[in-house]
Protein backbone atom coordinates (compact mmCIF):
# COMPACT_ATOMS: atom_id res chain seq x y z
CA UNK A 1 0.00 0.00 0.00
CA UNK A 2 2.86 2.77 0.99
CA UNK A 3 5.00 1.28 -2.00
CA UNK A 4 1.93 2.35 -4.65
CA UNK A 5 1.61 5.76 -2.74
CA UNK A 6 5.26 6.22 -3.02
CA UNK A 7 5.49 5.63 -6.71
CA UNK A 8 2.55 7.84 -7.30
CA UNK A 9 4.63 10.49 -6.28
CA UNK A 10 7.46 11.50 -9.07
CA UNK A 11 9.39 13.67 -6.77
CA UNK A 12 9.81 14.97 -3.35
CA UNK A 13 7.68 18.23 -4.12
CA UNK A 14 4.37 16.33 -5.16
CA UNK A 15 1.88 16.84 -2.28
CA UNK A 16 -1.09 14.43 -2.12
CA UNK A 17 -4.08 15.45 -0.26
CA UNK A 18 -5.62 13.40 2.90
CA UNK A 19 -7.63 13.31 6.08
CA UNK A 20 -6.19 12.55 9.52
CA UNK A 21 -8.40 9.45 10.58
CA UNK A 22 -7.05 7.94 13.80
CA UNK A 23 -4.60 9.27 16.23
CA UNK A 24 -3.12 6.87 18.72
CA UNK A 25 0.19 5.68 20.48
CA UNK A 26 1.61 5.25 17.02
CA UNK A 27 2.06 7.34 13.94
CA UNK A 28 -0.93 9.38 12.96
CA UNK A 29 -3.29 7.50 10.42
CA UNK A 30 -4.28 9.23 7.43
CA UNK A 31 -7.00 8.28 4.26
CA UNK A 32 -6.40 9.49 0.70
CA UNK A 33 -9.37 10.69 -1.71
CA UNK A 34 -8.69 6.90 -3.64
CA UNK A 35 -9.38 5.41 -0.04
CA UNK A 36 -5.86 4.07 1.01
CA UNK A 37 -4.46 4.43 4.81
CA UNK A 38 -0.88 5.03 5.30
CA UNK A 39 0.87 6.22 8.50
CA UNK A 40 2.47 9.47 8.82
CA UNK A 41 4.82 11.59 10.63
CA UNK A 42 5.43 15.30 10.63
CA UNK A 43 7.67 17.38 8.86
CA UNK A 44 10.54 18.63 11.09
CA UNK A 45 9.48 22.21 10.45
CA UNK A 46 6.19 21.22 11.62
CA UNK A 47 7.72 20.08 14.89
CA UNK A 48 9.87 22.69 15.98
CA UNK A 49 6.99 24.83 15.44
CA UNK A 50 5.01 23.33 17.85
CA UNK A 51 2.20 25.60 17.60
CA UNK A 52 0.58 23.30 15.70
CA UNK A 53 0.65 19.41 14.63
CA UNK A 54 -2.82 17.09 13.25
CA UNK A 55 -5.58 16.06 15.00
CA UNK A 56 -8.21 13.78 13.90
CA UNK A 57 -10.21 15.19 11.21
CA UNK A 58 -7.33 16.98 9.75
CA UNK A 59 -7.32 17.64 5.78
CA UNK A 60 -2.85 17.36 4.87
CA UNK A 61 -0.85 17.80 2.38
CA UNK A 62 1.70 14.95 2.72
CA UNK A 63 4.81 14.26 0.35
CA UNK A 64 7.10 10.72 0.48
CA UNK A 65 10.74 11.94 0.11
CA UNK A 66 12.93 9.71 -1.58
CA UNK A 67 14.25 6.74 0.60
CA UNK A 68 11.84 7.40 3.71
CA UNK A 69 9.59 4.96 5.50
CA UNK A 70 6.80 6.80 6.05
CA UNK A 71 5.14 9.72 4.14
CA UNK A 72 5.65 13.26 5.23
CA UNK A 73 2.58 15.48 6.71
CA UNK A 74 3.98 19.39 5.12
CA UNK A 75 1.13 21.12 5.38
CA UNK A 76 -2.29 21.43 7.49
CA UNK A 77 -4.57 23.10 5.70
CA UNK A 78 -7.06 25.64 7.74
CA UNK A 79 -9.34 24.17 9.73
CA UNK A 80 -13.61 25.18 9.91
CA UNK A 81 -13.58 24.52 13.20
CA UNK A 82 -11.74 23.12 16.35
CA UNK A 83 -12.41 21.38 19.33
CA UNK A 84 -10.30 23.14 22.20
CA UNK A 85 -9.25 23.07 25.77
CA UNK A 86 -6.78 23.81 27.90
CA UNK A 87 -3.99 21.77 28.05
CA UNK A 88 -3.51 20.10 31.40
CA UNK A 89 -0.01 20.60 31.09
CA UNK A 90 0.76 24.30 29.94
CA UNK A 91 -0.87 26.88 31.74
CA UNK A 92 -1.26 28.91 28.82
CA UNK A 93 -1.29 27.24 25.76
CA UNK A 94 -4.40 25.41 23.89
CA UNK A 95 -4.69 21.65 22.99
CA UNK A 96 -6.89 21.08 19.86
CA UNK A 97 -8.44 17.61 19.93
CA UNK A 98 -10.34 17.45 16.65
CA UNK A 99 -10.63 19.59 13.69
CA UNK A 100 -13.50 20.17 11.08
CA UNK A 101 -16.85 18.79 12.28
CA UNK A 102 -20.20 20.05 12.30
CA UNK A 103 -21.88 18.55 15.30
CA UNK A 104 -21.03 17.43 18.95
CA UNK A 105 -22.70 14.91 20.74
CA UNK A 106 -22.18 15.30 24.48
CA UNK A 107 -22.67 11.58 26.40
CA UNK A 108 -23.64 11.44 29.64
CA UNK A 109 -24.72 8.33 31.95
CA UNK A 110 -28.42 8.78 32.61
CA UNK A 111 -28.08 7.18 35.82
CA UNK A 112 -25.60 9.30 36.73
CA UNK A 113 -25.49 12.97 35.09
CA UNK A 114 -23.04 15.27 36.52
CA UNK A 115 -24.99 18.70 35.80
CA UNK A 116 -21.73 20.88 36.36
CA UNK A 117 -19.69 18.89 34.11
CA UNK A 118 -22.19 18.92 31.36
CA UNK A 119 -22.05 22.75 31.84
CA UNK A 120 -18.69 22.89 31.11
CA UNK A 121 -19.02 20.52 28.11
CA UNK A 122 -21.23 22.47 26.44
CA UNK A 123 -19.25 25.58 26.97
CA UNK A 124 -16.62 24.02 24.72
CA UNK A 125 -19.47 22.71 22.84
CA UNK A 126 -21.24 26.16 22.01
CA UNK A 127 -17.32 27.77 21.11
CA UNK A 128 -16.89 25.75 18.09
CA UNK A 129 -20.00 27.09 16.56
CA UNK A 130 -21.18 23.61 15.56
CA UNK A 131 -24.45 21.79 16.55
CA UNK A 132 -25.24 20.10 19.86
CA UNK A 133 -26.63 16.83 20.63
CA UNK A 134 -26.61 15.71 24.53
CA UNK A 135 -27.31 12.18 24.59
CA UNK A 136 -28.28 9.88 28.05
CA UNK A 137 -26.72 6.46 27.38
CA UNK A 138 -27.49 3.30 29.76
CA UNK A 139 -30.76 4.07 30.05
CA UNK A 140 -31.42 0.57 30.31
CA UNK A 141 -29.95 0.87 33.72
CA UNK A 142 -32.66 3.40 35.29
CA UNK A 143 -35.08 2.11 37.46
CA UNK A 144 -38.21 2.33 35.68
CA UNK A 145 -39.79 4.60 32.45
CA UNK A 146 -40.86 7.30 34.93
CA UNK A 147 -37.13 7.92 36.44
CA UNK A 148 -35.74 8.03 32.81
CA UNK A 149 -38.17 11.05 32.13
CA UNK A 150 -37.86 12.68 35.25
CA UNK A 151 -33.98 12.93 34.23
CA UNK A 152 -34.28 13.78 30.51
CA UNK A 153 -36.61 16.89 31.88
CA UNK A 154 -34.20 17.54 34.42
CA UNK A 155 -30.96 18.25 32.12
CA UNK A 156 -33.75 19.22 29.49
CA UNK A 157 -34.44 21.80 32.43
CA UNK A 158 -30.79 22.81 32.09
CA UNK A 159 -29.78 23.50 28.94
CA UNK A 160 -31.02 25.41 25.69
CA UNK A 161 -34.26 24.42 24.44
CA UNK A 162 -32.48 24.49 20.65
CA UNK A 163 -30.40 21.90 22.10
CA UNK A 164 -32.13 18.12 21.52
CA UNK A 165 -31.59 15.58 24.74
CA UNK A 166 -31.94 12.20 23.37
CA UNK A 167 -32.23 9.12 25.50
CA UNK A 168 -30.44 5.62 24.74
CA UNK A 169 -30.62 2.20 25.38
CA UNK A 170 -29.34 -1.23 24.51
CA UNK A 171 -32.75 -2.27 23.59
CA UNK A 172 -34.33 0.89 22.24
CA UNK A 173 -34.36 1.73 18.55
CA UNK A 174 -36.24 5.02 19.14
CA UNK A 175 -33.00 6.76 20.70
CA UNK A 176 -30.94 5.49 18.24
CA UNK A 177 -32.70 6.37 14.99
CA UNK A 178 -32.88 10.26 16.99
CA UNK A 179 -29.22 9.94 16.81
CA UNK A 180 -28.72 8.63 13.42
CA UNK A 181 -31.16 11.31 12.13
CA UNK A 182 -28.87 13.76 13.20
CA UNK A 183 -25.60 11.84 11.21
CA UNK A 184 -26.54 13.22 7.84
CA UNK A 185 -24.38 11.59 4.95
CA UNK A 186 -22.01 14.39 4.88
CA UNK A 187 -22.09 15.55 8.64
CA UNK A 188 -19.27 14.47 10.70
CA UNK A 189 -19.71 14.59 14.96
CA UNK A 190 -17.01 14.74 17.26
CA UNK A 191 -18.34 12.10 20.28
CA UNK A 192 -17.46 13.24 23.83
CA UNK A 193 -17.41 12.51 27.22
CA UNK A 194 -15.58 11.17 30.43
CA UNK A 195 -14.58 7.56 30.39
CA UNK A 196 -16.94 5.05 30.80
CA UNK A 197 -19.80 7.37 30.12
CA UNK A 198 -20.75 4.34 27.13
CA UNK A 199 -19.16 6.17 23.69
CA UNK A 200 -18.10 3.13 22.41
CA UNK A 201 -20.72 1.41 23.00
CA UNK A 202 -23.28 3.80 21.34
CA UNK A 203 -20.61 3.84 18.18
CA UNK A 204 -21.08 -0.08 18.16
CA UNK A 205 -24.69 0.67 18.46
CA UNK A 206 -24.63 2.79 15.47
CA UNK A 207 -22.32 0.55 13.41
CA UNK A 208 -24.46 -2.33 13.97
CA UNK A 209 -21.95 -4.47 14.93
CA UNK A 210 -18.68 -4.27 17.43
CA UNK A 211 -16.14 -2.46 16.04
CA UNK A 212 -14.89 -0.58 19.11
CA UNK A 213 -13.28 -2.68 22.41
CA UNK A 214 -15.87 -2.35 25.83
CA UNK A 215 -14.34 -3.08 29.04
CA UNK A 216 -16.68 -4.77 31.23
CA UNK A 217 -19.75 -3.34 33.45
CA UNK A 218 -19.98 -3.06 37.11
CA UNK A 219 -23.55 -4.27 37.64
CA UNK A 220 -23.29 -1.69 40.96
CA UNK A 221 -22.82 1.96 39.38
CA UNK A 222 -22.68 1.05 35.27
CA UNK A 223 -19.20 1.79 35.23
CA UNK A 224 -17.14 0.13 32.51
CA UNK A 225 -13.10 -0.21 32.11
CA UNK A 226 -11.43 2.70 29.93
CA UNK A 227 -10.98 0.92 26.31
CA UNK A 228 -10.92 3.78 24.09
CA UNK A 229 -7.17 4.81 23.72
CA UNK A 230 -7.56 6.87 19.98
CA UNK A 231 -9.26 9.55 18.68
CA UNK A 232 -10.79 7.94 15.42
CA UNK A 233 -13.02 8.33 12.94
CA UNK A 234 -15.72 6.04 12.90
CA UNK A 235 -18.25 5.81 9.34
CA UNK A 236 -21.75 4.90 10.39
CA UNK A 237 -23.55 2.60 7.71
CA UNK A 238 -26.70 4.84 7.64
CA UNK A 239 -25.13 8.18 7.32
CA UNK A 240 -22.22 9.92 8.63
CA UNK A 241 -19.27 9.56 10.69
CA UNK A 242 -18.23 10.09 14.30
CA UNK A 243 -15.06 11.35 15.82
CA UNK A 244 -14.64 8.41 18.71
CA UNK A 245 -12.81 10.31 21.26
CA UNK A 246 -11.18 8.85 24.49
CA UNK A 247 -12.71 9.90 27.79
CA UNK A 248 -11.16 13.17 28.86
CA UNK A 249 -11.05 13.88 32.53
CA UNK A 250 -9.83 17.57 32.43
CA UNK A 251 -11.83 20.46 30.39
CA UNK A 252 -10.19 23.24 31.15
CA UNK A 253 -11.81 26.18 29.00
CA UNK A 254 -9.97 28.53 26.73
CA UNK A 255 -11.21 31.56 25.28
CA UNK A 256 -14.34 30.68 25.80
CA UNK A 257 -16.62 33.92 26.51
CA UNK A 258 -18.56 33.36 23.72
CA UNK A 259 -19.17 29.74 24.95
CA UNK A 260 -20.74 30.73 28.11
CA UNK A 261 -22.81 33.38 27.09
CA UNK A 262 -24.07 31.19 25.10
CA UNK A 263 -24.64 27.46 27.39
CA UNK A 264 -25.99 30.51 29.87
CA UNK A 265 -28.26 32.31 27.51
CA UNK A 266 -31.03 32.79 30.25
CA UNK A 267 -28.07 34.21 32.94
CA UNK A 268 -26.87 36.53 30.06
CA UNK A 269 -30.45 37.68 28.88
CA UNK A 270 -31.08 38.79 32.50
CA UNK A 271 -27.98 40.64 32.69
CA UNK A 272 -28.65 43.19 30.22
CA UNK A 273 -31.17 44.42 33.00
CA UNK A 274 -27.86 45.22 35.30
CA UNK A 275 -27.38 48.93 36.10
CA UNK A 276 -23.53 48.55 34.97
CA UNK A 277 -22.78 47.20 31.82
CA UNK A 278 -19.67 45.71 33.35
CA UNK A 279 -21.53 44.19 36.96
CA UNK A 280 -20.10 41.28 38.12
CA UNK A 281 -22.97 39.91 39.85
CA UNK A 282 -21.71 39.98 43.16
CA UNK A 283 -22.16 43.15 45.55
CA UNK A 284 -22.81 45.76 43.23
CA UNK A 285 -26.55 47.72 43.39
CA UNK A 286 -28.63 47.37 41.13
CA UNK A 287 -27.29 44.05 40.38
CA UNK A 288 -30.59 42.43 37.82
CA UNK A 289 -29.19 38.79 38.24
CA UNK A 290 -28.60 38.38 41.84
CA UNK A 291 -32.12 39.63 42.36
CA UNK A 292 -32.81 36.74 39.79
CA UNK A 293 -31.17 34.32 42.04
CA UNK A 294 -32.73 35.78 44.96
CA UNK A 295 -36.38 35.36 43.16
CA UNK A 296 -35.42 31.75 42.56
CA UNK A 297 -35.91 32.13 38.65
CA UNK A 298 -32.23 31.10 38.80
CA UNK A 299 -31.05 28.26 40.97
CA UNK A 300 -27.87 29.26 42.97
CA UNK A 301 -26.37 26.00 41.94
CA UNK A 302 -26.36 27.45 38.41
CA UNK A 303 -25.41 30.73 39.02
CA UNK A 304 -22.73 29.55 41.05
CA UNK A 305 -21.11 27.49 37.95
CA UNK A 306 -21.71 30.51 35.65
CA UNK A 307 -19.73 32.59 38.43
CA UNK A 308 -16.98 29.80 38.38
CA UNK A 309 -16.83 29.36 34.37
CA UNK A 310 -16.23 33.32 34.34
CA UNK A 311 -13.88 33.27 36.90
CA UNK A 312 -11.51 30.47 35.45
CA UNK A 313 -11.79 32.20 31.63
CA UNK A 314 -10.76 35.16 32.95
CA UNK A 315 -7.82 34.03 35.04
CA UNK A 316 -6.53 31.81 31.77
CA UNK A 317 -7.21 35.17 29.70
CA UNK A 318 -4.55 37.20 32.34
CA UNK A 319 -2.00 34.42 32.05
CA UNK A 320 -1.94 34.64 28.10
CA UNK A 321 -1.61 38.07 29.08
CA UNK A 322 1.00 37.81 30.88
CA UNK A 323 2.97 35.28 29.00
CA UNK A 324 2.56 37.75 26.40
CA UNK A 325 4.59 40.39 28.10
CA UNK A 326 7.16 38.38 29.47
CA UNK A 327 7.86 36.95 25.76
CA UNK A 328 7.90 40.66 24.40
CA UNK A 329 10.57 41.69 27.09
CA UNK A 330 13.09 38.63 26.37
CA UNK A 331 12.57 39.72 23.24
CA UNK A 332 14.21 43.13 23.92
CA UNK A 333 16.37 41.98 25.90
CA UNK A 334 17.74 39.28 23.06
CA UNK A 335 17.77 42.29 20.69
CA UNK A 336 19.39 44.57 23.15
CA UNK A 337 22.29 41.99 23.60
CA UNK A 338 22.95 40.78 20.00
Amino acid sequence: MSGSLEQSMETSSDLVRAEVVKLDRGFPLVRLDDGREVRCEHATELQKGGQQRAVVGDIVQLSWPEGHDKAIISAIEPRSRELIRKDPTERTVPQVLAANFNLILIAQPLSQVNIKRLERELVLAYETGADIAVILTKADLAADVETVERIREQVSNRIERTVPVIVVAQDDQEGLAQVRALLAPDRCAVLIGRSGVGKSSLINLLVGRNVQQIGEVRESDGKGRHTTVSRQIVEIPSGGRVMDMPGVRGLGIWDAQAGIQAAFADIEEIAQECRFDDCRHGQEPGCAVRKAVEDGRISEERFSSYRALMDETAKVQQKREEARWKAKDRSRHFKKHR
